[in-house]
C-alpha cells in the first residue's frame, strides 16, 4: 500500500502559547519521502498557518 496517513501539527500556535490544530491527510510515499507541509487554517489563531508532519 504506497499511501500513507499522516499528521499535520500547527508550528506557530505552541511559539504564542495557544494550543495547536491538527489534520490528517495521506502520501504517497513512494513519491514524496520528504515530510508533508501545507498551510492549512487554525481556528484557535484564526488565520491560515504553516502546518508539518509529525510522528505518529
Amino acid at each position: 500500500m504506497p499511501r500513507d496517513h499522516v499528521i499535520l501539527e500547527c508550528t506557530e500556535a505552541r511559539a504564542e502559547g495557544k494550543s495547536p490544530s491538527r489534520y490528517m491527510t495521506t502520501r504517497n510515499k513512494k513519491l514524496q519521502q520528504e515530510r508533508v507541509e501545507k498551510k492549512k487554517y487554525n481556528k484557535f489563531l484564526k488565520r491560515h498557518t504553516l502546518h508539518r508532519e509529525i510522528k505518529g
